[in-house]
Parts: C-alpha cells; structure tokens; sequence
C-alpha cells in the first residue's frame, strides 16, 4: 500500500483548510493536485481509490477544519447551543438563538442524509480529475450567476446594511474629531473632560480601553449578533433550500460555501449574512463527516499518522485564518473574483489533462 509522505500531508492540509471555507471547492482541489503533480503524488493522494490512505487523511483534514471554525465561532456556537437546549426545555422558539439553532438543524438535514446514502457513489463516480474540473468550471459559472443575478432583496439588504453602521459610525467619528480638535488647541494635550473622566464608583476599571485586537474581537462578536438577528427573520424555509443547495457540494469542484451562498442571496440575504450562514452551516457538516469516516484513520491511516497530524493541523490553522479574511471580505466585496478564478483554474486543468 502506498503512503503518504510529509511534503504531500502539508501542501495537500494547507490547500484543504483554505479552499474549504474559500468558495472555490476543497474537494475539487483534493482530486485535481494530485493529477496534475502526477508521479507519487497520483499513487499517494487518489481519492477514488477504497484503500487510499488519502480517505484517511481527507477525514483528519474535515475534523481539523471543523475544529478552526469552531475556534473563530466559539462564542457564536456557545449561544447557539445554549438556544438549543432552551428551546428544549420550554417546548417553544422565542429567541433568535433558538431560532437560528433550528435553521441550523434543518438545513443540516438534507445533505447529511444524501451525505450518509451516497457519499461512496459521489466519490467514486465523481473522484475523477477531468470531473472534478469540469465541475470546478461550473462552479465558476454558478458564483458569477449569483453575483450577476441576485435578487433586489439582496441588494437592498446590502445597501441597509451599509446604511445602518454608517449612521452609528457618526457620532464615534464626531467624538474623535472634538478631541483631536480640542488636543490642538490644547498644545497636543486633550483636555480633561466628563465624558474622559467616570465618577468614582461608576466602574471605571471594567471600562478601561481595550487593546486594538480585543476591540476588533469585541466588534466581530457584536457584528454576529447582530448578524444573527437579521438571519433569524428569515423563515426555516429559507434555511432549508440553503441547506438543499449543500448537496451539489458532494461533487467534486462545487464549493459547499459557494453555493451555500448563492441560494442565500438567492432568498434575500445580504451577502454578508449568507457568508455568515454559509460558515455556521459548514461547522456541523464538515465535523460530522470526519467523525463518520473515522473508522478509516484506523483502516487505512497506519503508517501515516505523521502526516496525517501534520497536515491536519495545518488545515485547521489555515481555515482559521481564512474565515476571519473572509468574514471581513464579504462586507464589501464579491464573489466574482473566486468566480473567475474557478473558472480559469477548471478549464486549465481540463486542457493539461487532455493534452499531457
């Protein structure tokens, strides 16, 4: 049996905890690196193969990515969980937490079933490299439509997004300007006002400044609640046609996030909120599927637990990174950038597979 060695364990992780949260397919890219490496790496790294120790590995990389988003949402999944086991114990869905808790569930359900039923088939079937680039091309063609044809609803609730920080933004910008203001007329120091100063006993010692990264956490956790409700208002519907969509992720070359996305928007969410839905979603369905597979660590995984930890760990560390890039990115950009490159990469990869 063949094994894998560290280079291909650490370039194939890294490749794994970045494209699964980026929305251009970690699968497709999992089938299409090895083929057009080729060499070792074809033998080592062949999805498709029953005996591949690479099953073992892709299942290592899924838990590990899991675990980074888990990292960044910890605090979101900490409300949800406890939305959850509320909403069980009242009998009732009252709050967004518990809410969204159920929107989760139900969009859960559709792919883990398909997951469960026809995961051997999809792989084998669609494991293909020339597929798999084939569908990393329409996958390509399905970001651009999303972006080219979303919904008016979409758009305007981009737009009262936009509007809403906007307004809160202007009087923290006005505050700053009265204080840069007064430190200039002051000589360079601000002067000592009210506002600067909390009475005794007011607590001053839990509102001390935060330091710059704790502020900016502090900001994305309030920006996920706030998220959050505007998901909520959506109905368990919605949630449950975003969740359908997952099921063309089982392709090799289609993006779960991506498309995740697209029917988000498709519904009337602002691609900000989709994102965000998209990220909550892939958690349970990424981590389920390396923790149903785990029998095969065992099976196939001997004599490469190595690699295996150490692409794992690269994976996890680069799905971190890459949700808090693209939390941010998506306030205020598109999907046409990962459109393009889809489509470029798919259809490069389908010419050097038919001409090499």
């Amino acid at each position: 049996m063949s094994h894998m060695t560290y280079l291909e364990a650490i370039v194939v992780g890294l490749v794994q905890g970045v494209t699964e949260l980026f929305p251009v397919s970690s699968l497709g890219h999992n089938v299409l690196i090895p083929a057009l490496v080729g060499g070792s790496w074809a033998a080592d790294l062949n999805v498709a193969a029953a005996t591949s120790p690479y099953l073992a590995f892709i299942v290592g990389l899924h838990v590990a990515t899991a675990i980074g988003l888990l990292c960044y949402f910890w605090r979101d999944w900490l409300r949800i969980i406890a939305g959850f086991l509320t909403s069980i114990r009242d009998r009732d869905v009252k709050t967004a937490d518990q809410k969204l808790a159920w929107m989760l569930i139900l969009a859960t359900i559709p792919v883990g079933l398909t997951g469960v039923l026809l995961e051997h088939e999809f792989r084998v079937f669609f494991g293909k490299p020339i597929r798999a680039a084939i569908f990393l091309v329409i996958n390509g063609l399905i970001l651009y439509a999303g972006e080219r044809f979303r919904t008016q609803r979409s758009r305007q609730a981009d737009a009262e997004i936009a509007q809403q920080r906007a307004a809160a933004a202007r009087p923290a910008d006005a505050l700053a300007e009265r204080e840069r203001v007064g430190s200039a007329a002051s000589g360079g120091t601000a002067p000592v006002t009210a506002e600067a100063s909390p009475p005794a006993g007011s607590g001053a010692k839990h509102a001390a400044p935060r330091s710059g990264a704790a502020a900016a956490r502090q900001d994305e956790v309030q920006l996920g609640i706030e998220a959050d409700h505007r998901l909520t208002q959506r109905s368990f519907l919605d949630a449950l046609l975003i969740g359908c969509a997952q099921i063309l992720a089982l392709l090799a070359g289609i993006s779960r996030d991506g498309v995740a996305m697209v029917a988000g928007m498709f519904g009337g969410l602002s691609r900000e909120d989709a994102a965000r839905f998209a990220f909550l979603l892939a958690t349970p369905v990424i981590f389920a599927a390396g923790v149903l597979k785990a029998p095969d660590l065992l099976t196939y995984g001997k004599g490469d637990y190595g690699p295996i930890v150490a692409g794992s760990i690269l994976s996890g560390i680069g799905a971190y990174l890459s949700v808090r890039f693209l939390m941010k990115y998506f306030r205020t950009r598109t999907l046409t950038p990962f459109a393009i490159y889809c489509f470029v990469v798919g259809l490069g990869s389908i010419l050097y597979l038919q001409l090499r």
